[in-house]
């Protein structure tokens, strides 16, 4: 380990989760990093409704006990010998996406976000709910100035899904963007539609998320299951509610598509094929994403600064923050202050 710091502790304390519906705070070793590992020191780290997934046993346990947390920005404090990219000192953020294989069929391709050798910071590996994490220094982000590491780390899995699922949309340009749902990432990625020249119309049952969606220059902003006041071109569904698809669906002009960018939905009601999908409209889902995702959606956070809405709790909160964000009570994004 090369560039270490002698004032790293031995331990630390994280929030971890063991069993379904829980996430306790535990004293760990601080971790060390691999021989091609960055070890960084978390200043902040954003709460995602993966996290929330994590924690009520949506998603299958791949690592018991795990610490959550996969939008991590923080100074780098050690490198592993073999650990190429930002040094000591460098402000960088820890992803969702962790580690792929590099040799398989689709990374050759260049989707290496279907690499079924895939991990995941916060589900494979402990994540940025603790003082220190560990990342793969190539799958490590450099950030952008002139945001604050509160403001960052929502980008880097919010920013980054919301910016793969607008793609996976085809939104053709000055194009209608149908988002329903409108949390951390929806907001992030209404705010890169529109500076593309999009009309953006919002559709979620939160009155305050409405009012958001207008403040950051939403055409309108209506409840999730009203039509919006023009056909859609495309539509992205953030909420993870599968009885959304079909209203969606409904929404779309000919030709339109809905992306679905959630890791975790409920279950979709029966579709009717000449109201739903006929027209050659398209329904697509969204796997995680590509680091060349994050590249392109951080270089525009960087040509264009993009507002993250806080709402900011301490490192102690995280069990708060996690239970606000499943009842709807975060306007915008949590992040938690670990510094």
């Amino acid at each position: 380990m090369t560039g270490a710091k002698a004032d790293i502790p031995g331990t630390m304390c994280a929030w971890v989760v063991r069993t379904p519906g829980r996430i306790d705070q535990a004293e760990l070793p601080t971790p060390r990093p691999a021989a091609d590992e960055l070890l960084v020191r978390v200043r902040a780290c954003g709460v995602c409704r993966t996290d929330l997934h994590v924690r009520d046993g949506d998603l299958p346990p791949h690592r018991t006990p795990v610490v959550p947390g996969h939008e991590a920005v923080g100074e780098v404090i050690a490198a592993g010998e073999r650990a190429a990219g930002p040094g000591p000192g460098a402000r960088v953020g820890v992803p969702w996406l962790r580690r792929t294989c590099g040799r398989c069929r689709f990374c050759a391709r260049g989707q290496e976000n279907l690499c079924p050798s895939s991990v995941y910071t916060g589900w494979d590996a402990d994540g940025g709910y603790a003082p220190y994490v560990t990342v793969p220094a190539a799958y490590a982000y450099e950030l952008p100035s002139g945001y604050a590491d509160e403001e960052l780390a929502p980008l880097l899995c919010a920013g980054i899904i919301g910016y793969r699922a607008l793609r996976r949309a085809e939104l053709p340009a000055g194009g209608r963007l149908g988002i329903y749902g409108f949390g951390g990432s929806a907001h992030l990625t209404a705010q890169v539609a529109i500076a593309r020249g999009a009309v953006v119309h919002v559709l979620t049952r939160s009155a305050a998320a409405r009012a958001l969606a207008l403040e950051l220059g939403a055409a309108s902003a209506g409840d999730a299951h009203e039509r919006p006041p023009e056909p859609l071109d495309a539509a992205i569904l953030f909420a993870p509610a599968g009885e959304l698809v079909p209203v969606a669906l409904a929404a779309l002009d000919a030709g339109g598509t809905l992306s679905v960018a959630g890791i975790h939905l409920s279950d979709i009601p029966a579709l009717r094929y000449e109201r739903h999908l006929f027209h050659e409209r398209t329904l697509r889902s969204v796997t995680a994403n590509t680091r060349e995702d994050g590249r392109e959606f951080l270089t525009a956070a960087a040509a264009h600064h993009i507002r993250a809405t806080v709402t900011r709790y301490p490192f102690d909160r995280a069990d708060t923050a996690l239970d606000d964000l499943a009842n709807d009570r975060v306007n915008g994004v949590a992040v938690l202050a670990v510094s």
